[in-house]
This record gives C-alpha cells, sequence and structure tokens, in this order.
C-alpha cells in the first residue's frame, strides 16, 4: 500500500482501480485534520493519475468511518473559521473528491454519521452494509451539518427528505437510502469493501474520457439552466468525437467483440 503523507491514508491498485483507504482504525477511522489533509492529498494524486479509471473509497478495519474525531471537535470550541477543520479542512477535501475527474464509489462499512456522512455525499456512488449507522446526528450536539451536509443532501433526496435527515437527527435505514436514491446497493456488511470495489471494477470496463466527461456533465446537470446544460453537454460529447477509444467503442461493438479502452 502506498502511505499518503502522515500516513493515515493508503492507496491500493488493482489494474485501472484504485483503492483509497482511511487508515486509522484502532480510532474507528475517525478524521481528525491530518487524515483530512492525507485524504485530500490522495484524491489529488488519484485526479492526476491517468492510469486510474474508477476509485473505491474505503475504510480499514470494521468500520468505514466514525465521523469526526469528536475530542478534535470539543476542543475546537470557539475557535477562529481560520483554524476549524470543520471551516477550512473539510471542505478543501470534499471539494476533492468531488471534483475527482475519476468516478468514486464509497464502502460504507458498519457506520459513516455526521462528518463520514458528509464524506459520502461528494462520492458519485455509494454502497452499504445493511447494518450500518448513517445519517446526521450533528443537531443533537448543538449544532448542524455544515460540512457541504445541507447543501449536497438535499441535491440527493429533495428538499423534505434532507430536512427529516437533518433535523430529526435520526439515522437512516439503509434500505430506505437505497429506496430514496441516497445509496445504489445495500449488501451483507462483510461485503461492503468488495461490493465497492466490484462497483469501480464494473466502471473501469468503459471509456475513461467518457466516464470523466459524463461525470462533468452530469454534476453541471443541477447548477446551469436546461439550455446552457444542453449546450454544455454537446461540446463535453464533441470532444470525444476524435478519440481513440470512440472509435474502438463503435468498431468493437459492430465486429462483437470487448473493446480495448486505451484513454486516449
Amino acid at each position: 500500500m502506498e502511505r499518503v503523507g502522515t500516513g493515515l491514508v493508503g492507496i491500493d491498485r488493482e489494474d485501472r482501480r484504485a483503492d483509497v483507504y482511511l487508515s486509522r482504525p484502532e480510532k474507528r477511522n475517525a478524521m481528525t485534520v491530518e487524515l483530512m489533509r492525507d485524504l485530500t492529498e490522495a484524491f489529488e494524486r488519484i485526479d492526476a493519475d491517468e492510469d486510474v479509471w474508477a476509485v473505491a473509497l474505503l475504510g480499514k478495519g470494521s468500520v468505514f468511518c466514525a465521523g469526526m474525531d469528536l475530542e478534535m471537535m470539543r476542543d475546537r470550541s470557539g475557535s477562529s473559521a481560520a483554524v476549524d477543520p470543520t471551516m477550512e479542512v473539510f471542505p478543501e477535501l470534499l471539494s476533492a473528491i468531488e471534483t475527482t475527474r475519476q468516478p468514486v464509489v464509497a464502502g460504507i462499512k458498519r457506520a459513516a454519521p455526521a462528518g463520514a456522512f458528509e464524506l459520502t455525499l461528494p462520492c458519485d456512488l455509494r454502497v452499504i452494509g445493511r447494518d450500518a449507522t448513517y445519517g446526521l446526528f450533528e443537531v443533537g450536539l448543538g449544532t448542524f451539518p455544515h460540512g457541504g451536509g445541507t447543501q449536497r443532501l438535499p441535491r440527493l433526496v429533495g428538499l423534505s427528505r434532507a430536512k427529516e435527515i437533518v433535523l430529526t437527527g435520526e439515522p437512516i435505514d439503509p434500505e430506505e437510502a437505497e429506496r430514496i436514491g441516497l445509496v445504489h446497493e445495500v449488501c451483507e456488511p462483510d461485503e461492503v469493501d468488495d461490493r465497492a470495489r466490484a462497483f469501480a471494477d464494473r466502471l473501469c470496463e468503459n471509456a475513461p474520457l467518457a466516464l470523466r466527461q459524463g461525470k462533468r456533465a452530469l454534476d453541471a446537470a443541477l447548477e446551469t439552466p436546461l439550455e446552457t446544460g444542453l449546450r454544455y453537454e454537446r461540446s463535453l460529447a464533441r470532444q470525444l468525437d476524435d478519440t481513440h477509444d470512440y472509435r474502438e467503442g463503435f468498431d468493437a461493438r459492430l465486429e462483437g467483440r470487448q473493446p480495448k479502452f486505451r484513454g486516449e
């Protein structure tokens, strides 16, 4: 495993897939400033790596992530935004995940409450264990989700359901999360990492340039007027017309064989 920064995050590569691990299992992968910075660096490395076509975001040990380190959060009470990890370091991490060119699949194992819940929102796809604790409980701690939860969650499930999840502070059942489109697959607890990897592997069967352009177009869909979005969609598609993979995809379909994409 390739260690990143202070060593609290690791990267494994398997063919075209990269597995990014939160690696603080003795603390249930709770996020410290150092871990968040390491994770940001990991996604920046992957974004620049042309050999990576899809990513699985996983937790070492038995838990995906317990959220923010509670001692860290208690000790920052009254601190200025300049030293508040939820105001600076965490948003930078979520932006790094969201803007990574490759699609990212989160494997939500056992627990992903509060900040860990918000960590999964900028991922493109989410796989969850049927026993996982998943939700936003910050209102019970005297605050509310402000790492992007109030902004990204309504875009995924609608405003009404987002208000229910945020304002009650109650966990959302994994089956219900799948029903409302928040997660994409529910599986047995001991299968989460493997299913997330398999999901990413399935994405790696497709043309990587098309994956990246499709992700860009989809991410713009909720932020732009329809006509602007349609023009943007067409402009991204035109950039693929002269690529090897475009020709290879059509040739393979016409010849009845599997395409051999190269990312060029």
